[in-house]
Formats: C-alpha cells, sequence, structure tokens
C-alpha cells in the first residue's frame, strides 16, 4: 500500500524540529522510520507532514557520565544490542535491543521513537522502567524529563506531547546493580507476548532494592511492584524465585491480559509467572 500525500520538512537541529512541529498542525516526527511509515502504509496513521530529524548532530552518542548512562534519541537498536558500555552498566537495555523486531527493524529503528511511540508489545519499554529510567524532552516551554513510571499512559499513548522531542535517556546505574530481559516472542511479528526486565541490588546474598518491567501482557508496559515487595530485604534462593514467579501471575487483573489468536491471557500469565523467575534469576547472577 502506498501512504497518502504528506509534506516532508527536513530539520537540521532540535530547536528547528520543534519550531516545525509547532507550524505544521498533527505533523509527525521522523527518525529511523520503522514505525511511522509502516503504520502510514497500512492507513493506520496519516499525518499531513513528517519532519526528519535523522541528520540532527548529537542525537546518537551513548556515555556514561557521573555515574549515568545517556543514551541519544537517534541511536539505534542494533547500536544499544552492540555497545560494551550500555551492556556494562545497563545490560537489560541491550538484552532488549537485540530483541526488538528483525535485523532490518534493529539496523534502523531508533531507541527515542520507540519509547515515545508507546506500543504495548515492544521490547525496550520494560528495560526502561526496571532500570528507572527518564526522557529527556524538548518542546516549546523548553526543556522538561518524564521518568518511566509517568510515561506509558496507554496503548499507544505517552506522556511525549505531539510538539515535544526526545533528545536522550537517561539511567542511573551502580556497581552493585544487575539487570537482565527476557521475552517470549510472538512467531509471526516478533513482537513480545511476554516481556520482563529486571533491575536488583545485591549486599551480599541479600537483594536490597527491585524493579521488574513488563511489557506484552496489558495495554501498557508497567511495573510489577508486588513482586518488587517480594524480592526486597530477602536473600536469594530457589524459594524465593518461586514465590516471585508466583505472585507475577497473581498480581495481573485477568480481566486485563491481552489475548490473541497466538496466546490467550491466561497463557500469558503463566509465562509472566515463568519469564519473572528467570530474569530475576539472571539479574542476581550478574548482580553477583
Amino acid at each position: 500500500m502506498y501512504p497518502k500525500d504528506f509534506d516532508y520538512y527536513r530539520a537540521d537541529s532540535v530547536d528547528d524540529a520543534v519550531r516545525l512541529l509547532d507550524e505544521h498542525d498533527d505533523s509527525e516526527l521522523l527518525a529511523g522510520a520503522q514505525g511511522i511509515l509502516t503504520r502510514m502504509k497500512t492507513g493506520e496513521e496519516s499525518p499531513p507532514a513528517l519532519v526528519d530529524i535523522g541528520d540532527v548532530n548529537d542525537l546518537s552518542a551513548i556515555e556514561v557520565r557521573d555515574g549515568t548512562l545517556s543514551v541519544g534519541t537517534l541511536v539505534t537498536h542494533a547500536e544499544l544490542a552492540s555497545s560494551q558500555t550500555v551492556a556494562d552498566t545497563a545490560a537489560a537495555l541491550s538484552d532488549a535491543a537485540s530483541e526488538v523486531g528483525d535485523r532490518q527493524v534493529r539496523n534502523r529503528g531508533t531507541i527515542g521513537g520507540n519509547l515515545a511511540h508507546g506500543d504495548p508489545r515492544s521490547d525496550p519499554p520494560a528495560a526502561m522502567l526496571s532500570l528507572d529510567g527518564r526522557l529527556v524532552v524538548q518542546g516549546p516551554e523548553g526543556e522538561r524529563t518524564i521518568n518511566a513510571t509517568e510515561l506509558f499512559d496507554g496503548s499507544f499513548e505517552t506522556a511525549v506531547g505531539n510538539q515535544e522531542v526526545v533528545t536522550h535517556l537517561e539511567f542511573p546505574r551502580d556497581e552493585a546493580a544487575g539487570s537482565a530481559y527476557h521475552k517470549r516472542r510472538n512467531p509471526l511479528s516478533g513482537y513480545a507476548m511476554v516481556g520482563v526486565a529486571a533491575d536488583v541490588r545485591l549486599d551480599g546474598d541479600t537483594i536490597t532494592s527491585a524493579r521488574i518491567g513488563v511489557t506484552g501482557i496489558r495495554d501498557c508496559p508497567f511495573r510489577l511492584e508486588a513482586v518488587e515487595n517480594v524480592l526486597e530485604g530477602h536473600s536469594v534462593d530457589d524459594e524465593l524465585l518461586s514465590e516471585a514467579g508466583q505472585k507475577a501471575k497473581a498480581a495481573v487483573d485477568p480481566d486485563e491480559l491481552r489475548s490473541d489468536p497466538q496466546s490467550s491471557g491466561e497463557f500469558r500469565a503463566h509465562l509472566l509467572s515463568v519469564y519473572t523467575e528467570q530474569v530475576v534469576s539472571e539479574a542476581v547472577t550478574r548482580a553477583d
């Protein structure tokens, strides 16, 4: 299919992109083009204008500053998956990026566009939640920061404004932390039927803090606080991991579980239990 006619603008800076979005009502940003163009071809979206930020400088860096990992919005999933810096400081993000779509999508798709889109089946949102990440965005009113827990509002709905540009992501890190991401891939689409990310901190063999992010289960990604409460303050053993898995399944309202021809909501709940146990175990191993 072919998209409807649209105007095309190439921004030369973030300020220029914000101006163009403000001047052209209902316009959309274009970066890796692995999301918006596909939706335009299928008729899901028909923006009257696209604002291309693909050539804007200073949006593709991966660096650690003062204990914080900073990732530019134009960094691709393939770059995240292959970055030793990301693997060393935010392994769940590296894991999730390596699971996105297929090779073409990973080579072209960008992390900022992925998170701003808010697909409830996508992999990076779970990692974003578990790593306590933040999105830094710039709009007509200036720059602001959106915490991961405030980012996802519903299916394909996020707190990023229509006239705002994601400039970079921030992840506070420390050497005592370990994280991981596991998913059950939809055999047709490649999206997560269930995706679980865990980030834990240890003092000896005791979990002092834990964050669990989930995608694919409900109409938007979310934190599993009930499981976090089970883990924190306890020594790691098989019994604790099993309890975490059981708590994950019980914590989700059955009426909120997504269901499709590939998986019932009941099966997704079962997978959530299994993958929570697995990913917490791996995150503990990495922290240790």
